[in-house]
């Protein structure tokens, strides 16, 4: 069942209409969606939010979540902070929707917040409501683009659009339990919040700064069985021995290019099940699911009408129009072109029948005045049977301008000393002159213990 027909019902009632006691845990609490039905974490103060445009502004994922099922249909707008705004944005993101209201927790602390005049504290401590709900809004849902650098951007849904691609599964496929290593504050973490609320199923909540070990011990706890995440999520979970004491029926890739690597490594650690890549964008919603196991996407999907969505390559960049793209940017700018097509700003390669991504249109590396993909060159490398993840990366040269780098994080039983080290750099090399043109092929490899992953998931890239 599609849940394209949820701009009919606001998320409260929704959740309710599930009649399924899902749960929401966090590493310190759990609530059940369907509590919300009759009741509120936002207390006698709710009333006073309705019309308004409101900061999500809590600390806790979990407040946020109870947060977000109360106010839809109560605020004018929602504007969904993500826990690491920078306070020079968060300045500009207030004046720029003139927020006059904030739901906050006790870890909220950002000066301009706590400067609106209303202020509404969430917990979780969950009470029967002491008076009726307020007229229901069509509520605008804000988000923040991920890589948002200098002004923010912040792209305007409703939940008709974000729930478009949901599909509700049936009382016969099971209870499911949702995990993800995502952020519910973005985009790709909301999509799995949204799942687990409108299907009844029951949610794993990650944590900022939590050790990988401890977040996959609290989901084989809970019993997960469908699990999302970025492919540098994923690869940071495969370095960890407690990845082997959960058993998901489905995993689930988004948010950066799945190559082959990734996918045969999660097929080779849960061989009995389905593993999945999704390609999104908070402007452009959610485009297709590929469970074949094979990279990129195939090209029978470009100029074909699938579930509503629509994609062409326009001079090698992926556009895509969708019942689930935001309708705008905050502030009435467009984000689509005249035909409604979203610029994803994402390069495709059309290779036999498939497509595949090459990387970012503003992340290309120029050597020599010719161009590179940073994430074309990491597929390489991450193929070696002793790589575990790689970041390729510009480093300054007195000759060419620039040359290309790759910063590699060995796999815990290839690691070696000396001759060994150079062995293996000599081999990823190897494999990097047979399948790349030469102006790919990094100069140097270099062995790290880890890689920096952002906020988002996504590997934290750098200039040097």
């Amino acid at each position: 069942m599609s849940m394209g027909g949820v701009e009919a019902l606001s998320l409260r009632a929704a959740a309710a209409k599930t009649g399924a006691p899902g749960f929401i845990w966090d590493r310190a609490a759990a609530a059940r969606f369907t509590d919300l039905s009759r009741a509120t974490s936002l207390g006698a103060r709710l009333p006073q939010l309705s019309g308004r445009t409101v900061l999500l502004a809590t600390a806790s994922q979990l407040t946020a979540a109870l947060a977000l099922i109360e106010l839809d249909g109560v605020a004018r707008r929602i504007v969904i902070l993500p826990p690491d705004v920078e306070p020079d944005h968060l300045d500009a993101v207030i004046a720029a929707v003139e927020a006059d209201a904030a739901v906050i927790d006790d870890g909220t602390t950002a000066a301009p917040v706590l400067a609106l005049p209303l202020r509404v504290a969430c917990t979780v401590a969950i009470a029967p409501m002491q008076e009726s709900l307020p007229a229901r809004l069509a509520t605008e849902w804000l988000l923040m683009t991920s890589g948002t650098t200098g002004k923010p951007k912040l792209a305007v849904h409703d939940l008709a659009a974000l729930t478009a691609s949901i599909i509700v599964p049936s009382a016969a496929d099971g209870a499911a339990v949702w995990g993800t290593f995502y952020d519910i504050r973005r985009y790709g973490g909301l999509q799995i919040f949204l799942r687990a609320v409108l299907g009844g199923a029951s949610l794993v909540l990650s944590k900022a700064g939590e050790p990988v070990a401890d977040h996959l011990a609290r989901l084989a706890q809970h019993g997960v069985t469908h699990l999302s995440g970025t492919p540098s999520q994923w690869r940071r979970a495969l370095m960890s021995p407690a990845i082997r004491d959960i058993a998901p029926r489905y995993v689930r890739l988004s948010g950066e290019i799945a190559d082959q690597a990734i996918l045969d490594a999660l097929r080779a650690m849960f061989p009995h099940t389905t593993v999945g890549h999704a390609y999104a964008s908070t402007e452009a919603g959610v485009a297709f699911d590929v469970n074949d196991g094979l990279a990129g996407f195939p090209a029978a999907y470009v100029g074909a009408l699938r579930n509503g969505v629509e994609m062409k390559v326009v001079d090698g960049s992926l556009r895509i129009r969708s019942p689930g793209a935001a309708s705008r940017y905050a502030g009435g700018a467009r984000l689509a072109d005249a035909d409604g097509f979203v610029d994803t700003g994402d390069t495709v390669e059309l290779r036999g029948e498939r497509y595949y991504f090459a990387g970012r249109n503003g992340g290309i590396i120029n050597i020599g005045g010719l161009k590179v993909h940073p994430e074309e060159i990491e597929a390489v490398i991450n193929r070696h049977p002793s790589v575990r993840m790689s970041l390729v990366r510009r480093k300054q040269s007195p000759v060419t301008g620039s040359i290309v780098v790759a910063d590699v994080v060995l796999k815990p039983d290839a690691k070696g000393e000396g001759a060994l080290q150079t062995a293996l750099q000599d081999d990823i090399l190897k494999l990097c002159r047979e399948k790349l043109p030469r102006h790919k092929v990094p100069a140097a490899i270099t062995f790290v213990p880890a890689l920096n992953v952002a906020a988002t998931g996504k590997l934290l890239r750098r200039q040097g």
